[in-house]
């Protein structure tokens, strides 16, 4: 289809209605604050679906599976690319559904139908690779198995047969749209139904992932703290990446959508790979501050949850079963069920992190932990695990070492008391601190009236060695807000790499990306400057640098 196509049935689905936007809780789940009013919701679907040659029911399943018909807005967690829309579409596949339907990427990033065209696009794509009946539903399981972006077939067969397919045998209801139940049996391999429970959690399924390692010796190595991590992605992707050598991440457990299963990935005992910062008692209210300075995957015990930290609310079934199995955890290390204890992976890893997020029912949830375990006190740690609980086969053997952070990243804050001893920032004294508007990075940001002097903020980081970075830079947006704020690139032998304008009046409170360039050894800098065109104010908050590999 042809641009001016494409912008005829947008204008037409708008004209039905497609345009309002509500709030709608349905059930175990709550929607987004971005979708679109009515049956017209199911009209997009339907559009898009046909447009492509794709069977709409789905297509509508696919999306149920990814984010429960929720336009996302991913964040970068376990290593990859950052997910969008109402299929989490993200990395090459983003690129290459937006090329696929003529779409340019930032459409599919924000536009509700974009997305579905995009996606459809791919899919079709796919079948034509295939070379499968696009009439027979069940033929589609191999489409569907390359969408996932799954590389193991365990996860693969979990995404196809348990998520996708099972949301279209038994049905999807909401007040949004709905799904009538298919009598559908994908074209996939089936699974043998031999689940090996967890073997600390016997509510959960044993998927070992090699990306563990041992905890030290002695009390800073014993678990005493619960991370709380959202997937950024589908149940099945995120515990099929987790598992994967090649991901060099983990975590201890992988909690579905609507709670109705648990995968363990790593043994309590053992340390996984779930957060990449070293403890700092400041951003905890000053507790357990004899483990200042040590790694946090040393005495944590992780739980991703699938999901988004940009969703609007977290279901019933999720948080029950979560809370199920913290209490589970406390009761066997001696963990207290508190907010020092339980805490989000943003809380000790704010520079780059923001999960669970803002919805994340903090009250509610450490309530139902305590509920769990019937209210009473969490008993001393035992010396050993608790011999309570069955043996079970042990871990793969462990990687030789845990590997560092992957990819090497930075992220430099104005509030320098956050920053590491290899990142600063340089304020002058003539601009002012503020905490006015909201969606700053961390305490706070400083700003500065444009004018004809530099006066510039620097933001500082110091390389080893010579290395290839990303750039990203984050701002409160607001009106008064210059349009054209300059960020000068420089590396440590002051050769200016680059400048780059942005507006911002709008992408405020995210990362946005000013471009990647290969840095020297020692000092390099991005500053703002106030010197540009028009009026207003310039605002400098954080910059983050990640390696590019």
């Amino acid at each position: 289809m042809k641009k001016g196509s494409w912008m005829g049935l947008a204008v037409a689905l708008l004209t039905a209605g497609c345009s309002a936007t509500r709030h709608v809780d349905h059930g175990d789940y709550a929607l987004g604050e971005t979708q679109p009013e009515g049956t017209n919701f199911g009209a997009m679907f339907d559009a898009a679906a046909k447009e492509f040659g794709v069977p709409a029911e789905l297509l509508k399943s696919i999306a149920w599976t990814e984010t429960r018909w929720q336009m996302v807005v991913g964040e970068d967690e376990v290593g990859q690319d950052a997910a969008y829309g109402l299929l989490a579409l993200r990395g090459e596949r983003l690129a290459r559904g937006a090329a696929l339907a003529g779409l340019d990427v930032e459409e599919v990033r924000t536009e509700p139908l974009a997305n579905l065209r995009a996606g459809a696009a791919l899919l079709s794509a796919d079948a034509e690779a295939f070379a499968i009946d696009r009439a027979s539903l069940a033929d589609w399981a191999e489409v569907v198995a390359e969408a996932s972006g799954i590389e193991e077939f365990d996860g693969r067969q979990s995404y196809v047969l348990g998520e996708v397919y099972r949301a279209l045998q038994q049905g999807i209801a909401t007040e949004l749209m709905s799904v009538s139940a298919l009598d559908v049996i994908a074209n996939y391999p089936a699974a043998d139904g031999s689940l090996t429970p967890g073997p600390d959690y016997s509510g959960s399924v044993w998927r070992p992932s090699p990306n563990n390692s041992a905890r030290p010796a002695g009390s800073s190595g014993k678990p005493s703290m619960v991370i709380i991590h959202t997937c950024e992605g589908s149940y099945s992707g995120c515990w099929g990446w987790l598992k994967n050598s090649k991901s060099k991440v983990s975590a201890h457990y992988v909690v579905s959508p609507d709670g109705g299963e648990i995968t363990q990935l790593v043994r309590e005992k053992s340390k996984a790979w779930h957060i990449s910062a070293d403890y700092k008692c400041s951003l905890n209210s000053k507790n357990k501050c004899d483990l200042d300075g040590l790694a946090s995957n040393n005495f944590t015990i992780g739980v991703e949850h699938a999901g988004y930290a940009s969703q609007s609310a977290w279901g019933d079934g999720l948080l029950e079963s979560s809370a199920k199995l913290v209490c589970d955890m406390s009761k066997a290390w001696g963990i207290p069920r508190d907010k020092f204890h339980i805490v989000g992976h943003g809380q000790l890893q704010p520079y780059n992190r923001i999960d669970p997020g803002k919805a994340w029912p903090w009250g509610k949830y450490l309530g139902l932990v305590d509920a769990a375990c019937s209210g009473g006190a969490p008993p001393p740690a035992p010396e050993n695990p608790p011999p309570s609980k069955p043996p079970a086969p042990e871990d793969p053997p462990p990687a030789p070492e845990e590997p560092p952070s992957t990819p090497l990243e930075f992220v430099v804050d104005t509030n320098n008391s956050f920053n590491t001893k290899d990142a600063l920032c340089v304020i002058p004294s003539t601009w002012t601190a503020s905490n006015n508007v909201s969606g700053y990075f961390n305490t706070g940001y400083g700003w500065r009236s444009v004018g004809p002097t530099t006066d510039l903020v620097e933001f500082r980081v110091k390389l080893a060695a010579p290395k290839k970075l990303k750039v990203q830079a984050w701002w409160p947006a607001a009106s008064d807000r210059s349009s054209s704020t300059p960020f000068h690139v420089y590396n440590s032998n002051q050769v200016q790499l680059d400048t780059v304008y942005v507006d911002q009046k709008k992408n405020g409170s995210k990362w946005v990306e000013l471009g990647t360039y290969t840095f020297t050894a020692g000092w390099n800098v991005v500053a703002v400057s106030r010197w540009t065109s028009g009026s207003g104010v310039v605002v400098a908050d954080a910059v983050r640098f990640t390696e590019v590999k």
